[in-house]
């Protein structure tokens, strides 16, 4: 990152979590977290009676504020925007408490409605996912934000005075077990108020993509429950059963128990169950297919419009094409003139061998995204750029794939052969489908191909015209600005992998 970069503080005072994501910006637009922070608050829960914050717990606040400020100033942010939720917004003395905080931290923190949450966080799902229709479900500790997606437009959004922190002491859990009696009660007085806004049950089967706190604690404590060989919340996937299995399971131990359920966050043993209670209510109501986790939150939907607005909201390609871009400014490990001739040879050929292969538009998109990422693990060390590529797309933040296809397009940008290929998807089979592995074979070795028809980096073909003769030859005609012998041995040093995979054996023409 050059140095002409800025930073930007973004503070989101949940009534949870109070939490701190720092966000470096590119002079060429290219963004990444450099520091965070997390306190639990349980704001909700520290209400007195008539309704105030206790000054004990704004001055605890205060605190936090100025260390989250410090943190900032370290960076060198030349901005810091804090916004504040349900609990400062349902407080009685939220005006009192608001100037207090700026007096005390020299913050001025923005007080959000319902509704700006919910644009906040429909804002960073369709800056980070590709879904066009789907219900937006955010749990925090003292509401809950449902809208209506169609068309990677906002239809429709509402706000409910309910979270997990607040539902916790309305119906007097106190960490206990919790009997499946009382569990459908809460769920039953949820989808109530959820009834009073019918949009909320007129697309069945659309996805439930899931913000907050709450559906990322169901994730970590699934995908350890599950063995899920890949650490990545976004996009993590989470059919209805095991939302109904996990309820179960949770609801029937107190919170020490909870304690020690692996994955499970501490922080969450005593919310965790209305939580999720609510949850269910709302998969219920929406009559949704499956649930989907968001990783972006609040803090990322007010960083894209500080930081980087947009006139429109980005299409699903763009969401990909976009993550990409910021994927290779991050980490230019090669020239862009290279990256750009080996995409387009690339799609050439796949456009030209994908019919007969019965190869579609999914392979097509993995393929264009792995021939614009497959050097960038040379940014770590070029002998093992393969090894380091395949553990960057894996664990690196970039949007538009599922998990399945991040895999993917990780193995074809990652490619050295079908031995390789099949070592390293093998910890990641259940992510898999039928025919997974032979199609990243192919795909990987027609990268090859694209590779080392610019093995000089000098963009020397034009033209290629590709025609298969006889059932046996890939004979490939290129047009070029001068003799391409790098290019020949490149061709030639692949040709019996190429064979392997394609049934074919790649010769290379120069007029």
């Amino acid at each position: 990152m050059n140095a002409s970069a800025t930073v930007t503080g973004m503070i989101d005072i949940g009534s949870n979590t109070v939490r701190l994501a720092v966000y470096q910006v590119s002079s060429e637009g290219a963004y990444r977290v450099i520091d965070q922070g997390r306190w639990s608050a349980r704001l909700s829960q520290k209400l007195a009676e008539d309704g105030t914050l206790p000054d004990a717990t704004l001055a605890e606040l205060a605190e936090v504020l100025r260390h989250y400020g410090s943190i900032c100033n370290m960076h060198g942010a030349k901005q810091i925007r804090a916004v504040a939720t349900a609990a400062i917004r349902q407080a009685a003395n939220r005006d009192v408490a608001l100037q207090r905080l700026k007096r005390e931290t020299g913050l001025s923190v923005e007080l959000l409605s319902g509704k700006d949450e919910a644009r906040y966080g429909s804002v960073a799902m369709l800056r980070t996912m590709d879904f066009s229709d789907a219900f937006l479900v955010d749990i925090g500790g003292g509401s809950t934000e449902i809208s209506l997606i169609l068309g990677r437009k906002v239809a429709a959004s509402v706000s409910f005075p309910i979270g997990c922190v607040n539902t916790a002491a309305r119906w007097s859990l106190n960490g206990n077990p919790v009997p499946p009696a009382l569990l459908e009660k809460i769920e039953a007085a949820a989808r109530k108020l959820f009834e009073g806004e019918p949009w909320i049950s007129s697309h069945p089967g659309l996805p439930l993509i899931g913000l907050g706190g709450t559906v990322r604690a169901l994730a970590k404590f699934r995908q350890r429950s599950d063995n899920y060989p890949l650490s990545n919340l976004h996009g993590f996937e989470i059919e209805p059963r095991l939302l109904d299995e996990s309820v179960g399971m949770l609801a029937a131990l107190n919170v020490e128990k909870r304690r020690k359920v692996p994955g499970l966050s501490k922080d969450r043993t005593d919310v965790i169950v209305p939580g999720l209670a609510i949850l269910r209510a709302v998969l219920k109501s929406a009559a949704a297919s499956r649930i989907v986790v968001c990783g972006a939150g609040i803090r990322d939907g007010l960083f894209f419009e500080t930081c980087l607005p947009r006139e429109k909201t980005p299409s699903p390609q763009d969401v990909l094409n976009e993550s990409v871009r910021n994927l290779t400014t991050l980490y230019p490990a090669a020239p862009r003139e290279h990256l750009a001739q080996v995409n387009r040879l690339a799609l050439d050929l796949f456009d030209r061998l994908a019919p007969a292969a019965g190869l579609g538009e999914p392979s097509r998109k993995w393929l264009d995204a792995a021939s614009r990422l497959f050097r960038i693990g040379a940014v770590i060390d070029y002998n093992e750029c393969a090894n380091h590529t395949f553990y960057l797309l894996l664990n690196a933040h970039w949007y538009g794939l599922s998990h399945r296809e991040t895999l993917i397009t990780a193995a074809i940008a990652s490619y050295r052969g079908p031995s390789q290929l099949r070592r390293k998807l093998a910890p990641y089979r259940t992510i898999l489908k039928d025919g997974d592995v032979e199609a990243s074979a192919r795909l990987g070795v027609l990268l090859q191909l694209a590779a080392a028809l610019d093995r000089s980096e000098s963009q020397g073909i034009v033209d290629l015209d590709v025609a298969v003769e006889k059932g046996k030859s890939l004979v490939l005609t290129a047009r070029a600005r001068h003799p391409l012998p790098m290019e020949k041995m490149e061709v030639e040093s692949i040709a019996k992998d190429f064979k392997k995979c394609w049934g074919l054996s790649p010769k290379l023409k120069a007029r």
